[in-house]
């Protein structure tokens, strides 16, 4: 009975001790925080003296920030002496000498351990990562490597050397070691190209890449991971016709069915390179009906097309010769709900870019007309067929469709949409008082987009029927912006200059500029824009068009000019002075990217 009470009692004594430790642990750490060390380290040097081991980091590390060096080198060596084997406490004594300015001694140690390196994978990762864990990393890549020599292994250790030279932003260490690896894991391709793009600073860096990867290519023509890594490569630099040149030439070499052509076209699509995509996808083309991308190559080739039509960046004959292309389609493969897609940008080009108001219109009404279309897709193109309508001067047949989309789509964008174009309609035919009503619902649509296109058309219109109850200025302006979305600019600008004629001391003065802006930005005449909005935010501060000419002028900036101090400016003008614009939300997102700051998840 004596014997357990014995036991029982020196259990709790230990037990308290340890709380008590703790207690001290605890309040040292506060002294740390509260910026205290000296009242820490007498804390620490009690408790690594009751307890020897347990308590040596807190304690060194604190002799080191209050550098008293002799006194963490004595503990050190004492513990070396105590346990050789360990290599923790001689990687510390190594991190003493360095903060004393004694590096020689530091890798005089450290060198030593790299000599008796033992040729066991398991301990040459442990003291690799104890250096790496001391922020020792050129040791720890050391150790790696020196590993490597010892097992006679190239290819051990590549995960821990590539997450090193990443921390380290070793750049030619780190490509020569992905191109050593990917011959034999080509699957981790993707993961090299995003770990290059995160460390490489410029031009300088790809070109390094790209001379490497010619050497290696000379070396080994074979290998076809590195003509991959090249394209990529390429696109980066985007000298996107290389690019395409060297993917193409893998294409033949491999003589597949140019899937990659087909993913890349894709890529250079989204990069605007609609040029050299289109002569992408007339290669898998050209390889026949019979491969399984030729009909997905066809549409994405009209796709571009149409891409680089509707961009601008054009020829006049490409209208012509697209319109072609989408006949040929249809032709080829009939109109029927799988080809709608194809009437339906056709006809808009027709409409809009050809002014084939007739043609347009028919193809439409034919396209509607095809059994068993996707709901949306026929919503989409009835409201296109409406458009067309009120161009080609039948506003009743085009207010029939544009109602019968909103009340088939109850409560949905599609709805909101239809009525938005209701609206327009009779803003544009010039009945004030119905648009106006259509306009008060839209103003709280759950699109953002309508809502705020909906309340700057009805402030237009009320700034403007008050001044002047018969609206007349306002309706040749109403012509105008009809013209604008007709894409006639001549005709358009023809009746904004009239206006100050018939109507000297109008109140469209800032209304004026933003149409003759949106012209030039239709026209994608980006430099002569800008002069306009900066005259509407200089002479029109306040009224209805400010903060959208600020907020247009912040992304002409950034994705027009590419002018990113200037789109910041911009953009913190929304901020600082449209508190209360609907373009808040966008901007500030835009300013805090241009910034630097992180991507909000």
């Amino acid at each position: 009975m004596r014997l357990l009470v014995a036991i029982i009692t020196f259990v709790l004594m230990g037990a308290t001790r340890v709380f008590a430790q703790d207690n001290e642990l605890q309040l040292a750490m506060q002294y740390n925080t509260n910026g205290e060390p000296q009242k820490a380290l007498e804390i620490y040097q009690k408790l690594f003296k009751q307890n020897n081991e347990t308590y040596y980091s807190y304690y060194v590390n604190t002799l080191l920030n209050l550098k008293k060096f002799s006194e963490a080198e004595s503990v050190t060596k004492k513990l070396i002496r105590k346990h050789p084997n360990v290599n923790e406490y001689q990687i510390v004594l190594g991190n003493v000498y360095t903060q004393q300015g004694s590096l020689d001694k530091a890798n005089a140690i450290y060198d030593d351990m790299l000599k008796n390196l033992p040729a066991d994978q398991m301990e040459i990762a442990n003291l690799a990562n104890q250096f790496y864990q001391s922020a020792n990393t050129d040791y720890a890549i050391k150790i790696f490597l020196q590993g490597r020599k010892l097992l006679k292994s190239d290819d051990l250790f590549t995960y821990e050397l590539i997450n090193l030279y990443r921390f380290k932003r070793d750049k030619i260490s780190l490509v020569d070691e992905y191109l050593n690896f990917l011959p034999k894991n080509p699957n981790f391709i993707t993961q090299a190209e995003s770990n290059l793009a995160t460390i490489f600073e410029g031009e300088a860096d790809y070109e390094a890449l790209k001379t490497a990867l010619l050497r290696r290519i000379q070396k080994d023509p074979q290998q076809t991971i590195y003509a991959e890594l090249l394209t990529w490569q390429y696109m980066q630099q985007k000298e996107y016709d290389l690019a395409l040149n060297q993917a193409l030439a893998l294409s033949r070499r491999q003589n597949d069915d140019g899937n990659t052509i087909y993913e890349l076209c894709r890529t250079l699509t989204t990069n605007e390179a609609y040029d050299t995509a289109i002569r992408g996808y007339e290669y898998i083309i050209a390889k026949g009906n019979g491969n399984p991308l030729y009909i997905p190559s066809k549409i994405e080739l009209i796709n571009t097309k149409n891409l680089k039509v509707t961009t601008g960046k054009y020829l006049p004959a490409d209208l012509l010769g697209l319109e072609q292309d989408y006949i040929a389609l249809l032709t080829e493969f009939g109109r029927n709900n799988n080809t709608v897609f194809a009437m339906q940008k056709l006809a808009n080009l027709q409409a809009f870019k050809l002014h084939k108001l007739n043609d347009a219109q028919k193809l439409l009404e034919s396209a509607v007309a095809i059994p068993n279309i996707r709901a949306e897709l026929l919503a989409s193109c009835k409201l296109d067929l409406g458009d067309v309508y009120l161009l080609n001067n039948q506003p009743w047949e085009a207010t029939l469709l544009y109602s019968q989309v909103e009340k088939d789509f109850p409560n949905t964008a599609i709805a909101q949409d239809a009525k938005f174009r209701n609206a327009k309609m009779a803003y544009y035919t010039g009945d004030f008082t119905w648009a106006k009503g259509q306009l008060d619902v839209l103003k709280a649509a759950t699109s953002q987009l309508i809502a705020n296109d909906a309340l700057n058309l009805l402030l237009l219109i009320n700034d403007n029927v008050a001044i002047d109850s018969s609206g007349a200025a306002l309706k040749i302006y109403a012509r105008a912006d009809l013209q604008i979305f007709a894409e006639q600019p001549a005709k358009a600008l023809m009746a904004l200059d009239s206006i100050d004629k018939k109507f000297p001391g109008n109140s469209l003065s800032d209304d004026i500029l933003m149409a003759k802006a949106r012209i030039l930005i239709q026209q994608k005449n980006y430099t002569d824009a800008v002069p306009l909005l900066k005259k509407i935010f200089d002479d029109h501060p306040t009224e209805l068009w400010a903060d959208d000419a600020v907020f247009m002028l912040g992304d002409i900036y950034e994705n027009h000019l590419d002018d990113k101090t200037n789109a910041k400016t911009w953009y913190q003008k929304i901020i600082t002075d449209y508190p209360g614009s609907l373009w808040i939300n966008e901007a500030r997102k835009r300013f805090r990217l241009l910034r630097g700051d992180k991507a909000e998840s």
